[in-house]
């Protein structure tokens, strides 16, 4: 029964948060964009521009330019990430109908970068949730999947042939202003769905790992794992074991470290690399200071994952 209950809370709390990123976006798109005539990338950007051009209703265009990546999701994502995009799709397409937002700025760089800065939060919230708002997304997943291209590529080649037709059909400084909006978008969407902190990855290699790893834990309050390794001289072939401490920190951290690591031992093999998701373990913990270095040598043998 609570493990009912607590699926129940937990869809209830994913639509509520998909309203909210519905409601970001359509002020992003009827407060800003669609107004002063700006595009945005995707499906979204497809449907400004046909708006702009024949004046077919948004909301309706939306809608029809949605469906062929919604069938090509049916055979791609899950069919539960399909029904809540559909639901999305269409509460976004009705909520920019029925609402009208006053019209906040005609400054054409202001509304490049709110219009972005909202309609990304919108699709991010929405993808934190198991769904989109742009289908384009979905077209990327698929070619991917078929051709092994990168989403990214997708996405971007998607939207080079949008804004060069906007340039052409419109005028060039529309496209100019609609790339800058596609690009705070993209942006946002990125830190809405990833978080605003930036982790990086880090592997050390020192004859003095013991005191390191101590001093990380002090000073940064990291988890780390260690693992256990050899350390070499390749033309003598002379090897000693060693612990090699692997850790994940905020790149605000990345300094502080190495200067840590730089007063133990100058000679230490340091590697860094970027790191797109963190689940779980211990990344960061605040060290109660009187239990000092005890405290620090447990930590130090706590596995990170």
């Amino acid at each position: 029964m609570d493990s009912r209950k607590r699926k129940i809370t937990k869809s209830l709390s994913e639509y509520a948060q998909i309203a909210l990123g519905i409601v970001l976006a359509s002020i992003g798109l009827k407060a800003f964009l669609l107004p002063n005539g700006f595009l945005d990338g995707g499906v979204t950007g497809i449907a400004l521009l046909i708006n702009r051009l024949v004046h077919i209703n948004i909301s309706l265009l939306l809608v029809l330019f949605s469906i062929p990546f919604l069938i090509i999701g049916y055979f791609t994502v899950s069919k539960r990430i399909i029904l809540k995009s559909v639901i999305s799709i269409l509460g976004l397409a009705l909520f920019i109908h029925f609402e009208n937002f006053e019209i906040i700025t005609e400054d054409k760089f202001l509304i490049s970068i709110f219009g972005g800065l909202f309609l990304g939060s919108g699709i991010g919230i929405a993808i934190r949730n198991g769904c989109v708002l742009d289908g384009s997304e979905i077209l990327g997943v698929f070619i991917n999947d078929r051709f092994g291209i990168s989403i990214g590529k997708v996405i971007l080649l998607f939207n080079v042939i949008l804004f060069t037709i906007t340039a052409f059909v419109i005028s060039k400084e529309i496209a100019m202003y609609s790339i800058l909006t596609y690009i705070v978008t993209a942006k946002v969407t990125d830190m809405v769905i990833e978080g605003f902190e930036d982790f990086i990855g880090v592997s050390i290699v020192s004859k003095d790992f013991d005191k390191i790893k101590v001093e990380i834990i002090k000073e940064l309050g990291t988890g780390m794992t260690i693992y256990k390794g050899k350390r070499g001289f390749i033309n003598q072939g002379e090897t000693e074991d060693i612990d090699i401490i692997h850790t994940i920190i905020n790149r605000i951290d990345i300094k502080k470290m190495y200067r840590i690591i730089s007063n133990i031992d100058e000679d230490a093999f340091i590697v860094e690399f970027d790191v797109n998701n963190v689940k779980g373990g211990v990344l960061r913990r605040y060290l109660d200071r009187k239990k000092g270095v005890n405290s620090a040598k447990f930590l130090s043998e706590t596995p990170m994952q």
